[in-house]
């Protein structure tokens, strides 16, 4: 994985370096050594970013969802109102 898809993802999951390299169990240094491809990550530790990317992909996807249902929510609660004082 290269480093600006490490970034994204970890900046989709709104997660700092020192926060990010918590979950990951080493130094923030090497986090921001992996987002400049200074150095690799490992194995190990590329198929937990691709577990990282579902997760805010998902989280993503889930949020714009919810701003779409709000937003369809307040038009039909206007359409309803508008319906309502029209009688």
């Amino acid at each position: 994985m290269q480093g600006a898809e490490i970034k994204s993802t970890r900046e989709l999951l709104g997660l700092t370096q020192v926060q990010f390299a918590q979950l990951l169990g080493v130094h923030p240094i090497t986090v921001s050594k992996w987002e400049r491809d200074v150095s690799p990550p490992t194995p190990y530790q590329n198929a937990l970013f691709l577990q990282f990317q579902l997760a805010a992909r998902n989280k993503e996807i889930t949020e714009t969802l919810a701003g779409v249902l709000i937003s369809m929510g307040v038009i039909v609660a206007l359409a309803l109102l508008l319906k309502h004082l029209t009688k």
